[in-house]
Order: structure tokens, then C-alpha cells, then sequence
């Protein structure tokens, strides 16, 4: 079989870049002015170090899902789901102005104005994977209205490093996702070994196992806020801007009439703290506690499962996870509506156990836990390595 040699198409990409881009018609009116030649017959297409049969099966794999539909989207589905998160939004300003802002209904409204966000963070991460509709166009769209303007975050930034976070998981360098090591936290057994041997310390990591739960939160808060901003003005994305500008605008001409500028921002920024705390939970659940390194050059089946795991499906665990309990099927096949992912698993499980993959599933309680036991682990084996080596 002769394969299509693009300038940036190689074939150990070649996994990568399918699994990003549905519309194959659309690709190749791009790449067509990059189409320098073709590999001979007798040239290899596979490196040395990668699982030729491994890939053969996925590939494979993958043509069995297309021809089944799974990377087709239930628009009924992606409604609902639109129509639930501006629900709990209205709700959250609904109760503050028919009970006023007494603790009960001030509580309540948090509770929804949280829920909200988190779920419309969910449900940006679909159109930003280009999962809701079948035109790429129509996602980034309703992308920008999601993000920009119900949450406030610019949607180029979130697309720039949650693609860059999906191409190498894990991998330390090319996974932004990663950037709090070492500033904050001592991540992966390799990487803390380094860094007590290096005899480095920004945080005591020892302990961080323990001050993750206040402080992982409260980090990211600043963070976003600043980071979006000056993404936004260096890359001179001025639209995005305005629109996060908008939000900021919007929210407080919704709830400073009803409870006072003081108050309200009580009521946001405890919300934020809320919404980072959930979010740092299930975001980190199926990437902390599995292996982080430098990047190994490995397959792209095996990058991903090396990288992440999964949390038991349950009605509740998919809407308060938003389907990222199935995030071995999310980082396969980063387009795939979420609403498949439970149909493909088995699948997933089978090509595993052909090919002696660990397919790792975990209830939920204990995908929490593991972070924790994680960070104590990699904090006694940094430290071992401060004192020690």
C-alpha cells in the first residue's frame, strides 16, 4: 500500500492527525500544496520502535466505528445538554431575586451558578473537540458563545493548549497540563527523582499530597484569568477579548443590583474556588496517578493508554464528569461524541487484551484517592532524592 508523504504528515503522526480531523475532504484541500511525494513500496512505514500490529488493529478498529456511526452526533442529546446548563444558569439568578440573598437562597444560587459553569465547561470541551456538530465551522461557533461569553475564557486559548495536552498526554514539555511542575508540584516518579537528584525545591513536595486540595484550586484561578488575558493580547486575539470583557460586564449587571458589589464578590469568586476545585478533581483523576515522563517516542495507541485511565460509568459519574470518566475513548478518539464512548469501550477493552495493554477503570471515589496517593508517592521519592542522592 502506498502512503501519502505530506511535509508534516509522517507516519508516526499519521494516528494523530486522523484522529483530529473528521472532515478527510476538508484536510486534504489544505495539505494538498504540502504533498512533496510518495513512499516507495519497499520503504518502511512503520519506525522500529513502534507496535506495527498494535496500529494495524487500531486502525482497523477505527474504520469499524465510522462504518458504525459512532463518530456521528445525537444533536437531540448535545440539546439537552445545552438546555440544562442554561437552566442551572437562570436558576442560579432566579432564586437570589425571588427569595433575596439570605444564606439559604445565597448558597443556592452558588450551588447553581457553580454547576453551570463546570457544565458549560463540559460542554465547550465537545465543540472544541468538534464532537457536537458534523461541521467544524458550526463547533468553533457555538464554542465562542460557551466559553466567551457564558463562561468568559477565550476559545482560542483553550483550543491552543487542550490540543497541544491531547497530541503527547503526560509527557513533560509538550503537555501544558504539566506546567505546574515544579513550581507547585513534583509530578510522575521519573521527573521527582530528577528534580531531588537536581537538588531543586520550590514547594516542600513531601507534603504536597496534602496542601493539593486547597492549593491546586486556588492556583488555577489566577491563572486562567491571567493567562487567557495575555494570551488574548499577544496573540492579538481581539474578539476574544472583548467578549471575555462582555461576560465580566454581563454578570455583574445580572447580580450587583440584587446583593451589592461586596457580596457578589463573595458569591463569584467562591464560586470560582468551587468550580476549580471540581474541575481539578476530574481533569487530574485520569492523568496524575498514571505515568508521566519525558516523551518516549511511543505509538500513539500506547501514549494514550500509558497516559490515562478510567472511572466506572454510572448516570451520575458521566453528567459530573461530562463522559471524561471514559477518557481512554476521549484521548483515542478525541472527536467521537461523548454520548459513544460507553458503546465503543468494549472494543477499546478487546484491543487491549489482544495486545497486553492495561485498560485501567476505577470507581470514582477511588480515582480521587489516587491523585492523593500519587502526589505522596512522588513527594517521598523527591524528597528520598533531596536528602539522599
Amino acid at each position: 500500500m502506498r502512503i501519502l508523504f505530506y511535509l508534516l504528515f509522517l507516519e508516526e503522526k499519521r494516528d494523530a492527525f486522523v484522529a483530529f480531523h473528521n472532515d478527510k475532504s476538508l484536510v486534504k484541500k489544505y495539505l494538498k500544496s504540502l504533498l512533496i511525494g510518495e513512499l516507495a513500496p519497499d520503504q518502511p512505514s512503520f519506525e522500529s520502535n513502534k507496535k506495527k500490529s498494535l496500529l494495524e488493529d487500531f486502525r482497523e478498529l477505527r474504520c469499524t466505528i465510522e462504518k458504525m456511526g459512532l463518530l456521528r452526533p445525537n444533536y437531540f442529546f448535545f440539546f439537552l445538554i445545552f438546555l440544562h446548563l442554561l437552566v442551572l444558569d437562570a436558576a442560579s439568578w432566579l432564586v437570589l431575586w425571588y427569595f433575596g440573598v439570605s444564606l439559604v437562597p445565597f448558597l443556592a444560587g452558588m450551588v447553581f451558578f457553580t454547576t453551570a459553569q463546570i457544565q458549560m465547561g463540559w460542554f465547550q470541551h465537545d465543540l472544541g473537540h468538534c464532537s457536537v456538530f458534523r461541521k467544524p465551522r458550526w463547533n468553533r461557533l457555538l464554542q465562542i458563545v460557551v466559553i466567551n461569553m457564558l463562561k468568559g475564557l477565550p476559545a482560542s486559548w483553550w483550543n491552543h493548549l487542550h490540543n497541544q495536552h491531547h497530541a503527547k498526554p503526560n509527557c513533560f514539555r509538550k503537555d501544558p497540563d504539566l506546567n505546574m511542575h515544579p513550581l507547585l508540584f513534583s509530578l510522575g516518579k521519573t521527573l521527582s527523582m530528577e528534580l531531588g537528584k537536581q537538588k531543586k525545591k520550590f514547594m516542600p513536595y513531601n507534603y504536597q499530597h496534602k496542601y493539593f486540595i486547597l492549593l491546586a484550586p486556588l492556583a488555577l484561578i489566577p491563572f486562567f484569568q491571567l493567562s487567557t488575558i495575555y494570551f488574548a493580547i499577544k496573540r492579538k486575539k481581539w474578539l476574544d477579548l472583548i467578549l471575555v470583557v462582555t461576560f465580566n460586564i454581563r454578570v455583574c449587571l445580572m447580580y450587583v443590583p440584587l446583593m451589592g458589589f461586596k457580596t457578589f464578590m463573595i458569591y463569584y469568586w467562591l464560586s470560582r474556588y468551587l468550580e476549580s476545585s471540581w474541575f481539578i478533581w476530574v481533569s487530574q483523576m485520569n492523568h496524575i496517578p498514571m505515568n508521566i515522563d519525558y516523551d518516549k517516542n511511543k505509538d500513539w495507541v500506547s501514549t494514550q493508554l500509558h497516559a490515562t485511565c478510567n472511572v466506572n460509568q454510572s448516570v451520575f459519574n458521566d453528567w459530573f464528569t461530562g463522559h471524561l470518566n471514559f477518557q481512554i475513548e476521549h484521548h483515542l478518539f478525541p472527536t467521537m461524541p461523548r454520548h459513544n464512548y460507553c458503546k465503543v469501550a468494549p472494543l477499546v477493552k478487546s484491543l487491549c487484551a489482544k495486545h497486553g495493554l492495561e485498560y485501567q477503570c476505577k470507581p470514582l471515589l477511588t480515582a480521587f484517592a489516587d491523585i492523593v496517593h500519587s502526589l505522596k508517592t512522588s513527594g517521598e521519592l523527591w524528597h528520598d532524592a533531596y536528602l539522599h542522592k
